[in-house]
């Protein structure tokens, strides 16, 4: 079954390596959607795919690469898209 949920990571997650860090987590999990920076410092992720799966990624989030110092994550439960791909948006 296939669930989405999208993030907002805060902390120093910007210019850390996060988004492309996501990216490969993603990848690897295979979990489908995007990951971008904000304006205001944060860092919003859009994770679709397996449950178990995109557990795991929102799980990484809360923890980034190994540079990130995140502070929070906000989850809320979405309606999937049909991504078919995970992709680093700017």
């Amino acid at each position: 079954m296939s669930i989405a949920l999208q993030a907002w990571v805060s902390g120093r997650v910007q210019g850390v390596w996060f988004r492309q860090g996501t990216a490969e987590q993603a990848t690897a999990l295979g979990v489908h959607g995007w990951v971008r920076n904000l304006p205001d410092g944060r860092v919003e992720a859009w994770l679709e795919g397996e449950q178990q799966a995109v557990h795991a990624l929102a799980r990484w989030l809360e923890q980034g690469p190994p540079k990130a110092e995140v502070s929070g994550v906000e989850v809320q439960e979405q309606t999937p898209q049909g991504y078919a791909e995970f992709e680093v948006r700017r």
